[in-house]
């Protein structure tokens, strides 16, 4: 008897989503709690609606894939594509991946997120669909990497290519876990 079933995903979603919205609450909470003892992190309050702005899209992610999700893989598969872009997001504009968050090649990064946004609302989501757009993503990230190493100083050319490699695998495990869902027949 298989484990990836429709029941599964709903006793799953019932567990995860209030986790969701309180661990993105309490994200949203830990830099403003940070400000009162230490001078080291200082948020303005753009920082929290940009911080805030993000973590809301990632939860109506989390949310609209609780619509869709019909077997639990689907679910993991897309709760690791929504973190890993998140992530990404929150690296490239915090502190950069290349550099500063200026330096031109950290907008490369950033369209590997755009691959993922325009490709999951071409294939709506499907479980096949989203393991090429997944595909697709570790695609670009790694000519993103490739082409970042290049134009990026010496010093930090072994730290893209961890980051570009752990962002590869992700992308990949999470597009194996799609390919997954989508043998899955769902009764029920």
């Amino acid at each position: 008897m298989t484990h990836d079933t429709y029941p599964n995903a709903v006793a799953w979603i019932r567990v995860l989503r209030p986790l969701v919205w309180a661990g993105a609450a309490l994200l949203l909470l830990t830099p403003w709690l940070a400000m009162r003892f230490t001078d080291e992190v200082a948020w303005t309050g753009s920082d929290f609606v940009v911080f805030g702005a993000m973590l809301l899209v990632a939860c109506v992610a989390f949310e609209t894939i609780t619509r869709v999700a019909r077997v639990p893989s689907y679910l993991l598969a897309s709760m690791i594509a929504i973190g890993a872009a998140f992530l990404l997001l929150w690296a490239n504009l915090a502190v950069g991946i290349v550099d500063a968050p200026e330096h031109p090649a950290n907008l490369l990064f950033l369209g590997v997120l755009v691959v993922g946004a325009v490709g999951a609302g071409l294939v709506r989501l499907h479980a096949r669909g989203m393991s090429y757009v997944l595909a697709a993503m570790a695609t670009a990230q790694a000519m993103a990497g490739g082409i970042a190493m290049r134009m990026d100083t010496q010093e930090s050319s072994t730290f893209v290519l961890a980051f570009t490699g752990l962002y590869i695998v992700a992308w990949l495990s999470s597009a194996l876990l799609f390919r997954k869902a989508a043998k899955v027949r769902v009764s029920g």
